[in-house]
């Protein structure tokens, strides 16, 4: 028997406030034992479940490791416009004229993250 990947755990520095984050990007929710203040919070969503855990140590180089996104019921730009407007920065965008590519974005904290083409648009061929 193997192991199975229970979460995805993330060191930051506000574990509630980073996993508010989250859990409306990823149309999920946080345990309801969650709280503001407390140093661990879980998001629960479809695809996945992310752990935060509060850490003193800021974030200082590019993540090792980083979640690619696919959008679900949009398209990959009207994805990047709705976590724009969460709170998320764009980091280096390479999307292509001919519809290809992915933009690379950064959570509140500064996490790198990667948005891909929904399924529908890679179908396509966009």
């Amino acid at each position: 028997m193997s192991s199975l990947v229970r979460h995805i755990t993330i060191d930051c520095a506000d574990a509630h406030r980073l996993a508010s984050f989250w859990a409306e990007v990823l149309d999920g929710s946080l345990a309801a034992d969650d709280h503001p203040g407390d140093p661990e919070a879980i998001v629960t969503s479809a695809s996945a479940s992310l752990l935060f855990i509060t850490v003193p140590e800021r974030k200082i180089v590019k993540n090792r490791v980083h979640l690619d996104l696919q959008p679900q019921g949009r398209t990959r730009d009207e994805e990047v416009e709705r976590l724009l407007a969460l709170g998320a920065t764009m980091v280096d965008d390479f999307r292509r004229p001919d519809g290809t590519g992915w933009a690379t974005m950064a959570d509140v904290e500064g996490n790198e993250f990667c948005v891909e083409r929904s399924a529908a648009e890679r179908e396509r061929g966009h």
